[in-house]
């Protein structure tokens, strides 16, 4: 069973806050492969502070890590969030019905 918490944390996250959609779609692009910010910025069509904000919120929600320094910053989906994927996809697949 889901932790609760976590839910209510993806929950806010994804659906109950602005720039849900677009922390959605990084999530999706770094579970697939780490990136930078840059790299996410292009991919994405997002302007890079607008990138660099979504990071940031996603940081301090454990929800990325990163590694490397300044530039070389690559971001990966945590530990965290790669235990609570299930509960990730289930609260993705609600909010898009």
């Amino acid at each position: 069973m889901a932790d609760p918490n976590v839910k209510r944390l993806l929950w806010y996250l994804f659906a109950g806050s602005r720039g849900g959609q677009n922390r959605s779609r990084i999530i999706d692009m770094l579970k697939a492969q780490p990136r930078n910010t840059n790299q996410l910025s292009e991919s994405l069509n997002l302007d890079y502070k607008a990138v660099q904000h979504h990071m940031s919120v996603l940081e301090k929600n454990n929800l990325v890590t990163k590694e490397g320094e300044k530039y070389g910053i690559l971001y990966f989906i945590s530990d965290f969030l790669e235990h609570n994927i299930e509960t990730y996809y289930d609260v993705k697949s609600k909010i898009k019905s």
